[in-house]
């Protein structure tokens, strides 16, 4: 199994998620590849937000070895599933799908959790510090119960 997740710029949600599964994986010892992608090429190569990067260390979660890069076609060709954090992504993602088997890889990443209720993962970047662990507790939640169907 291979999970793409992806928000805007690949600095904040997704590197988070990218962080919280990988962790989730090496404690299950799931054989699941994760990454993460941004829909824009604002800040390709950077590493994530530092106030993500110290939210995520406060919870034992290191996301020091990675950099943002941008979602491309070829994404669809390599992940079994496209997790986006917001409709204005999974519409941005679903705009360079090829196909119907590509679309049908994409969802918004709280469906895991909150099934058919098309919820959104906030964007933290102007949210203050409450905003951030906010979003680690929903992506934390999240990505567990996702990795509850792989074991």
């Amino acid at each position: 199994m291979k999970i793409l997740v992806v928000c805007l710029g690949n600095i904040c949600r997704s590197p988070l998620a990218e962080g919280v599964l990988l962790h989730l994986v090496k404690e299950k010892k799931l054989p699941i590849t994760i990454d993460s992608a941004g829909t824009s090429n604002y800040h390709t190569d950077e590493a994530p937000d530092a106030r993500t990067v110290a939210n995520a260390k406060k919870h034992k979660i290191d996301l020091s070895p990675l950099r943002a890069r941008q979602f491309i076609v070829e994404d669809f060709d390599v992940f079994d599933k496209i997790y986006v954090m917001d409709k204005s992504n999974l519409q941005n993602v679903l705009k360079l799908a090829r196909n119907q088997s590509d679309k049908q890889k994409v969802d918004l990443f709280l469906n895991i959790s909150h099934p058919n209720q098309n919820m959104e993962v906030p964007d933290p970047y102007y949210g203050g510090e409450t905003g951030f662990e906010n979003v680690f507790q929903m992506i934390w939640k999240t990505s567990d119960a996702l990795l509850q169907r792989y074991q």
